[in-house]
């Protein structure tokens, strides 16, 4: 493929000395003369390589402040876990912290313990609790991951896309050439034009697909590891054996000087 671009560039280059040398223009010019030229494949492709263009960088902008917002509530809700006093206290206040993954977290375990112990008390189960948190970090993850699949398709297929329209361009140049009878730059220009804009389109919607792809699930993973952290954190609040039958778990953590 790339020895044929070069070929049908190097053609273009032997216009007839007859045709004299052309004006010089400008970028923008040329890529509207470019546009001008191209042929109804080569609009088609990159109509949809727009189309995914446009659908991308709305998943990149949403995804952006999802996790913008999820991290900062996150924080914001840890710092008000640390200081509480008792497990009702944030159960009454999470609401507040809700783009957190964390309170998702909490809210599952702290449900789970209340129907166990009536919100007192050491749990009887904690491997119940244990599996109420897995299961709320799954699907809290689950939610933040929502869509970026689409990056990662985007990502993989524009280049192919615009791939696509190479080969048609490469194949109107070829015909251009056998219409023409010659190779003159009037029979390759249009189909080397196509062939260069449609695969430059590809490039410039996949690469930020996959950059935006590769970040964000970078904060997955960071978002995944800071649910388990906090969810093995709130389970040794309620693990202790020793504490008092109707004293609430952080009330004994903060007792010890632990908060």
């Amino acid at each position: 493929m790339t020895h044929l671009l070069f070929a049908l560039i190097f053609l273009s280059l032997q216009a007839d000395a007859d045709a004299g040398t052309a004006p010089a223009t400008n970028n923008g010019s040329a890529i509207v003369e470019m546009l001008r030229n191209s042929g109804p494949i080569a609009i088609g492709v990159l109509a949809v390589l727009l189309v995914a263009s446009l659908w991308s960088w709305g998943i990149i902008l949403g995804k952006l402040g999802s996790f913008r917002r999820a991290e900062t509530q996150s924080r914001r809700f840890l710092r008000a876990f640390r200081k509480a006093t008792r497990l009702q206290e944030i159960a009454t206040v999470s609401e507040q912290f809700k783009p957190s993954p964390l309170v998702n977290v909490f809210d599952e375990v702290y449900e789970t313990y209340r129907r166990q112990t009536g919100g007192y008390g050491p749990p009887h189960n904690i491997t119940a609790l244990e599996r109420a948190a897995q299961t709320a970090a799954s699907e809290s993850l689950t939610v933040m991951e929502n869509r970026l699949t689409w990056l990662a398709t985007i990502g993989a297929i524009s280049p192919f896309v615009g791939l696509f329209g190479t080969i048609m361009g490469i194949v109107d140049a070829f015909h251009g050439l056998g219409t023409a009878g010659a190779a003159t730059l009037r029979a390759v220009a249009p189909g080397v034009s196509e062939a260069l804009i449609t695969t430059a389109a590809g490039l410039v919607v996949a690469i930020p697909a996959v950059v935006a792809y590769n970040q964000f699930t970078a904060r997955c993973r960071d978002i995944a590891a800071r649910m388990d952290d906090f969810a093995r954190e709130l389970l040794n609040s309620m693990e202790e054996v020793s504490i008092k039958p109707t004293q609430d778990p952080l009330e004994r953590e903060a007792a010890r000087g632990l908060h």
